[in-house]
């Protein structure tokens, strides 16, 4: 599965890895994507999402109901 984020859409950053030496190789920094379990009350269920800690601090913050809404806003199936 890919490391994107549901709530943020957060994705792999590219770059170089530098020796010492000056030396470059390609290396990826991954999101930190967690897979979280939230309730929706309005339709008594659970739902599983994969966030990133940005994506989490975000629903504690607006609530869960409102970030779905603009989920299914956008066309993402939960």
């Amino acid at each position: 599965m890919s490391a994107v984020c549901q709530v943020t859409g957060k994705r792999p950053g590219y770059g170089n890895r530098v020796s010492h030496s000056q030396r470059r190789t390609a290396r990826r920094w991954e999101p930190n994507i967690q897979r979280r379990r939230y309730y929706l009350a309005s339709e008594d269920r659970w739902i599983r999402l994969r966030v990133s800690t940005t994506g989490i601090k975000i629903i504690d913050k607006r609530g869960v109901e409102s970030v779905v809404a603009e989920l299914r806003a956008k066309g993402v199936h939960l």
